[in-house]
């Protein structure tokens, strides 16, 4: 039986997912986990968006380790909560009509059940994937990340964004929580 062979715009949102995820590693390699600071991969493909977040867990919870207190138990799956809510966290420009189809978040530190073994938990990261279909994609001029209302301890946000429109890189700093796309 013939596999089906996957579309011309699934493979290009493939790709850009994986040009930005290159990117995204050398850019980790570069400049380490730093406290206050989120990085955000923004695919535009067709009508998908793809938004991939990575944070160090100080930013987001005051700490970096697995949970060890009640009050960081509660705090920390608070947090878990609060991601999974990907619709409220990054909020697409509504002209375009997005809606929020997926919501990937993890940290080892937060989610396992078992200690990591040979890996340093005392700066633990999270990563987060938000996919949403938008009806409307060229009407897509920005997106609202709230994360800065969210979470008091981020003070700046590196953006990079690939689309059909071309790649650009943004930095977003308290309080300002609008990404201006290209046009």
């Amino acid at each position: 039986m013939k596999q089906p062979q996957p579309s011309c715009s699934r493979f290009r949102g493939l790709l850009l997912l994986a040009t930005l995820g290159i990117a995204a590693t050398a850019a980790a390699k570069e400049g380490a986990h730093v406290h206050g600071l989120v990085r955000l991969d923004v695919a535009i493909d067709g009508k998908r968006l793809t938004v991939q977040l990575e944070a160090p867990l100080d930013s987001l919870l005051g700490f970096e380790h697995r949970p060890r207190t009640a009050a960081q138990k509660q705090a920390a799956d608070a947090l878990l909560k609060q991601m999974n809510d990907g619709a409220k966290m990054i909020r697409p420009e509504g002209a375009a009509s997005c809606k929020s189809t997926k919501t990937t978040v993890e940290s080892e530190a937060l989610q396992s059940a078992n200690p990591v073994d040979g890996k340093n938990e005392e700066h633990a990261d999270l990563d987060a994937s938000f996919e949403f279909a938008c009806e409307q994609p060229d009407k897509l001029t920005f997106i609202e990340i709230e994360f800065f209302d969210a979470f008091k301890r981020i003070q700046k946000i590196e953006v990079q964004v690939a689309g059909a429109k071309g790649q650009s890189k943004q930095t977003l700093k308290r309080p300002d929580k609008m990404l201006r796309l290209r046009r």
